[in-house]
Formats: structure tokens, sequence, C-alpha cells
């Protein structure tokens, strides 16, 4: 009974926002708002998504790059009002739903094979405008 009332306030609270499919592997770009002062601006985190984790409300998911021969993760709620969109690159090929091996290799040991024949969400757009 109470999981039930539960659930139905997670789906009346929570925006409904139409994303793309990705999966661990998937190299995406968020867009992400970032708000500096009384100024909105859009920021771009390109990398690739190391888990997704958490159902409804709650979900969230992981997108790892390099940056300055660093490595930076960064942690995005699904339903977060400050995601402007998401794009998919890349569709990786991965047997695993949570690549943590990835903090460890460097270099061509990191590269993430992709699958071929598949059309990015920009290409498709593109088709669809021409």
């Amino acid at each position: 009974m109470n999981l039930n009332i539960l659930n139905f306030i997670h789906e009346q609270l929570a925006p409904k926002t139409k994303l793309p499919s990705f999966k661990a592997g998937d190299t995406v770009t968020v867009h992400y708002k970032i708000k500096e002062g009384d100024k909105e601006r859009v920021q771009q985190f390109q990398g690739v998504v190391i888990q997704r984790k958490g159902t409804g409300a709650t979900e969230s998911f992981t997108v790892r790059k390099i940056s300055n021969s660093v490595g930076v993760e960064r942690i995005f709620p699904v339903v977060s009002p400050y995601i402007d969109k998401i794009d998919v690159n890349k569709v990786g090929i991965v047997r695993r739903a949570r690549i943590y091996y990835m903090r460890d290799l460097t270099g061509k040991s990191a590269r993430i094979a992709e699958k071929k024949n598949y059309t990015t969400t920009t290409e498709a757009a593109e088709k669809v405008s021409a």
C-alpha cells in the first residue's frame, strides 16, 4: 500500500523528459545548464557512460572523460531540470553494465569498440532536415 503511494508521488513530481536510449559504453554529450549569478549558459560534457544506476526519479548516470590527462567523472540525475539535452555520439560494445575498469586504462587500451551501422541522433536529425 505505502509503496504504491510512493510510486504515485514519484510519477507526479518527477518531470517527464524524453531522453535517448543509452547504456554503459556509449559516448554521449550532455548539454548542462549552469547558472552564474543571474546569467544562465549551457555547458557540454562529452565522455563515456560508465554506469546507469537507480530507477524512476532517483535514476542517474555517470560520464567519464579525460581532460588534460586527468580523468574526470560527473554524475547526472536523469530527471534533472538542468539537463538541456543528451546526444548519443557513439554506441559502444561492452559486456558489463558498469565499466569501472576504464579508470585504470590509458591510451589505446581505453578505447571501446564502436557498434557499426548505427545512426546517431545528430545524423538522424540531419537526414530528416535534408
